[in-house]
């Protein structure tokens, strides 16, 4: 049980960290750090809308492993 332990925490860690830099490359609605950070080059970069759903789609993923991780930690100490 304690290697699993690791290794859920260990994914919970790598998602953590791509779900912050997968939010912040999400095309902005108006002044936010999206604008920030690319101003002109973030709108011709993220004008395509396949890239964008692409982007969505990778997001939720990694979004759900987060979860499901965060879960199985949980119950890894409750019944440990």
């Amino acid at each position: 049980m304690g290697i699993l332990l690791i290794v859920l925490q260990v994914i919970l860690l790598l998602t953590s960290a791509f779900l912050v830099l997968l939010i912040l490359m999400h095309k902005g609605k108006g002044g936010g750090l999206a604008d920030m950070f690319g101003g002109g080059i973030a709108q011709s970069a993220g004008s395509s809308g396949v890239a964008e759903r692409n982007l969505n789609r990778i997001t939720i993923g990694f979004s759900i492993v987060w979860f499901v991780s965060i879960v199985l930690i949980g119950l890894l100490q409750k019944y440990n």
